[in-house]
């Protein structure tokens, strides 16, 4: 199962390198696009619950790095809760 990377800006202008197990972010997110902090994070959800799944069919248990991404992704974003017009920008995706 090919894995992926995907770099992000964040509203504070600083990048992480974030990973998913499959290829499903790219139905997700859009390289060069901005997202709004819950849309972002309703996209990644998404994505992580199918990326999950397609490891747990593959593999017989789903993928806790991807899970770990998932919370870490989910506690940056709270920093920007307050201010609803914070948007992540999708900067690329890489091989894993």
């Amino acid at each position: 199962m090919p894995a992926i990377h995907y770099r992000l800006r964040w509203p504070d202008a600083s990048e992480t390198l974030s990973y998913s197990p499959s290829l499903a972010i790219q139905d997700f997110l859009e390289v060069g696009q901005d997202y709004v902090v819950d849309d972002f994070l309703r996209r990644v959800n998404e994505a992580t619950r199918i990326a999950n799944e397609r490891v747990q069919a593959k593999f017989g248990f789903v993928c806790s790095r991807a899970n770990d991404q998932l919370a870490d992704t989910t506690k940056r974003a709270a920093a920007f809760a307050h201010q609803p017009d914070a948007r992540i920008r999708v900067l690329g995706f890489s091989p894993a």
